[in-house]
């Protein structure tokens, strides 16, 4: 069973969407992908789930411009073991540092003894992640340093790394 939640941030109302097990999704309404993997059937309202208590709390404290671990959350998106491999990989961008997807490419690629890997297919899972900030793909920027893609708008990722400092 899968529950849901709203949070309303300064930046807009978000969705949560989790269980017992961890959070499944949390995305800005209305985002490009959202609820995507969702089982719609059995989404359920919960505002007092233990993992929405926690996430709600990280994200105040988050939006207050503190520096809350993301390992704090347990998080159990659904996704192929690539674009877990990608979401992983975002969860170690630090905070207010930006990467690119060809930099993430990289690395999945050394990870499979391969010489390339595409960028695209990266940009991709970075896009289809399903627990926005905290799995950090705003913090995903073009090899030329380009504000490239958001699901969530692009406006809503310059308003988190201005948040988190990050040179933009």
């Amino acid at each position: 069973m899968i529950y849901y939640t709203e949070y309303l941030s300064p930046i807009g109302k978000i969705v949560m969407a989790g269980n017992a097990e961890g959070l499944a999704g949390l995305w800005f309404a209305g985002q490009k992908y959202f609820m995507a993997g969702m089982p719609k059937a059995d989404c359920l309202q919960n505002v007092d789930l233990k993992i929405f208590l926690l996430t709600k709390n990280w994200l105040d404290r988050y939006f207050a411009g503190e520096k809350p671990s993301i390992s704090e959350i347990p998080v159990n998106p659904n996704g192929s073991a690539f674009r877990k491999q990608v979401w992983d990989i975002l969860r170690q961008i630090p905070y207010g540092e930006t990467v690119t997807y060809k930099e993430i490419a990289s690395k999945i690629a050394k990870s499979l003894n391969k010489s390339s890997m595409s960028a695209q297919a990266v940009g991709g899972a970075v896009g289809h992640n399903p627990i926005s900030i905290i799995i950090p793909c705003h913090r995903v920027m073009g090899s030329s340093g380009s504000l490239t893609g958001y699901a969530g708008g692009l406006e809503k990722k310059i308003a988190l790394l201005t948040l988190e400092g990050a040179k933009i």
